[in-house]
């Protein structure tokens, strides 16, 4: 498994209704509101074997209000 942490820059007034249609999918280990350039923060466990690219284009990016990612992958938690 690997563990990435995804912000999303939502369009105006659209935060509430993406954090939503995420938690819906069920595919997020967390999920914050944040301050500053991003709206909200997604902590993504991606199954092993799976393209980590493709998994959040396939499971993520398809949510209507989202207007730019950020991604950053785990290397080691201490």
């Amino acid at each position: 498994m690997q563990t990435v942490f995804v912000q999303i820059r939502c369009k105006p007034g659209t935060a509430y209704d993406v954090a939503f249609q995420i938690v819906l999918k069920e595919i997020h280990a967390e999920l914050y509101s944040t301050s500053g350039e991003y709206d909200l923060m997604v902590k993504l466990i991606i199954p092993a074997g799976e393209d980590i690219g493709r998994y959040i284009n396939d499971n993520l990016l398809d949510v209507p209000g989202i207007e730019r990612t950020l991604t950053t992958l785990t290397f080691k938690a201490f």
